[in-house]
């Protein structure tokens, strides 16, 4: 809202994109609410609008009379047009599919961007690691907020009677997910059975806006015990007062969207609890497992961003470019990719620049990462891990060494291994290494073709000689290879002679620059 509020102060106009009419709403509400003092216009756009009303909130905008527009994907039509659009704010980003994504791109060329998600994709999180996106993580919960209780278990009727009946006891309300429209009525009256001392209601995207409406309505004001309802509450609805939660078939569901309805409840200073349930006869695949396993570990209040950290780790990080937001970039690797990337564009806007450096592949088979009993928080590791990647010299090394006794104390060797590698993988990525891999009891270091023209065969017998490590020279298939004899070495012998080696060629190759 500060954001807003500063963008219509400098005379801009600000969207704000949210997934659903019923949050649209909240938002609207919230809004005017707060800027009720100030001379700031906020309008919304939404199905809950008639067309008349719609036209002329249009109309409005295009002459610069709404400074703040909230609004669903219709947000993303043709015939929405701004006078001067300054910020866009894009709530529960993780919703919007990569059609709408390609729309906001076409909006956002020359806007500044505000993103919010309790839970990001894998390809928003992966970039944020990168630095292609900044991130700030709010860590901190309202007051008198307590961690959801979460269960796993088959579909139980006993247990859901037992815990609806406690809930009424105390005066609150439960949820029942059922995300199939088609028998959801069926499933109400099923449950009427089973509880006939609750009042139940039901809804659904497929319901009119105003029945839609007025059941929720008629939920918050109490006259129901239970409502019966698909995702469609997954953002959007606060109801302090309803702190039970069914999720039917929770194994269908993706993580964000299983952490996206648990925030529904535990939403006051009550303890709330979340059933995920699935059929007694189903066998879960290992990926349900994953994300069950997930979401029942991380209960602490504000876990979101871990919740999408294991996301990324059961899914993979997707494609920068294209339809895909999670999945593996298999066949390069995300470096290559990058890299491969920039020249691609570069070349596109025809600065194809010369080739500074190349990106070895290290197979070592050494133990190399940061162990959960050094560092455990899961940001820092990313932090580190980023700043290995950035290591470029001696003496990026060496800060990087000092900076972690500091911080985390003493480190163990899979670490120095670690922090070793990075420096050796900066040293043959300068002087355009393509692949480094251990077989047996030799190491064999493989040149992109372009070394050739850098280098002469007495320069690496001159890198080799700075080394204590046994090796020759020879050329396959045209290429530049470099064998050590590893026999009887131990890891750390191996990884400062490919350091060593590394470090001297890249040093010759510089002296030959600068003359």
């Amino acid at each position: 809202m500060r954001a807003a509020f500063k963008a219509v102060n400098d005379h801009k106009q600000v969207v704000v994109l949210v997934p659903t009419t019923v949050l649209a709403q909240q938002h609207y509400s919230n809004f005017k609410e707060r800027f009720e003092q100030f001379a700031v216009n906020v309008d919304v756009l939404s199905r809950f609008r008639s067309k008349k009303e719609q036209t002329e909130t249009l109309e409005k905008l295009k002459k610069g009379q709404v400074d703040i527009l909230i609004g669903t994907h219709r947000v993303l039509s043709k015939d929405v047009e701004f006078a001067d659009l300054g910020l866009m704010i894009i709530d529960e980003e993780q919703r919007f599919g990569v059609k709408h994504k390609e729309a906001l791109k076409e909006l956002k060329k020359k806007v500044d961007v505000l993103t919010l998600t309790a839970t990001p994709i894998p390809r928003t999180l992966h970039m944020s690691m990168l630095g292609i996106r900044d991130l700030s993580v709010i860590e901190t919960p309202p007051t008198n907020r307590y961690p959801v209780q979460t269960y796993v278990l088959e579909q139980n009727d006993r247990v859901i009677r037992d815990a609806v009946l406690r809930e009424m006891d105390r005066g609150g309300q439960v949820y029942y997910l059922y995300n199939k429209v088609d028998t959801i009525e069926k499933k109400v009256s099923e449950l009427q059975e089973l509880i006939p001392e609750a009042s139940i209601g039901f809804v659904h995207g497929q319901m009119s806006e105003i029945r839609l409406e007025n059941t929720l309505l008629d939920f918050i004001e109490g006259q129901y015990d239970i409502l019966v309802t698909t995702t469609i509450i997954e953002t959007g609805v606060d109801i302090p007062n309803a702190n039970t939660l069914f999720i039917e078939n929770a194994d269908h569901m993706g993580l964000s969207t299983l952490y996206q309805l648990r925030g529904r409840v535990g939403r006051s200073n009550r303890i709330a609890y979340a059933y995920l349930m699935y059929r007694p006869d189903k066998t879960l695949t290992e990926v349900s497992e994953k994300r069950l396993e997930a979401i029942k570990g991380f209960t602490e209040l504000g876990s979101g961003f871990k919740i999408a950290m294991r996301d990324l780790s059961i899914r993979g990080a997707g494609n920068l470019l294209g339809s895909s937001q999670s999945g593996f970039i298999d066949s390069v690797g995300f470096e290559l990719y990058s890299q491969l990337l920039e020249e691609a564009i570069a070349k596109k806007n025809g600065t194809d620049k010369k080739r500074e450096k190349g990106n070895a592949e290290l197979i070592l088979q050494i133990d190399a990462y940061l162990p959960d009993e050094y560092i455990s928080d899961e940001r820092h590791k990313i932090e580190i891990y980023k700043r290995i990647r950035q290591i470029d010299n001696r003496f990026n090394y060496e800060g990087l060494q000092d900076e972690l006794i500091d911080r985390f104390g003493e480190y163990p060797d899979v670490v120095a291994y670690l922090l070793e590698i990075g420096l050796a993988k900066a040293y043959l990525d300068k002087v355009f290494v393509n692949r480094v891999e251990r077989r047996n009891n030799k190491l064999v270091i493989q040149f992109e073709k372009i070394s050739q023209q850098l280098f002469l065969t007495q320069d690496y017998f001159q890198a080799l000689s700075q080394t204590s490590l046994k090796a020759n020279i020879s050329e396959n298939q045209g290429l530049i290879e470099v064998v050590f004899d590893i026999r009887n070495k131990k890891d750390y012998e191996i990884l400062e002679g490919l350091l060593t080696f590394g470090e001297s060629l890249a040093n010759i190759k510089e002296s030959k620059e600068s003359h």
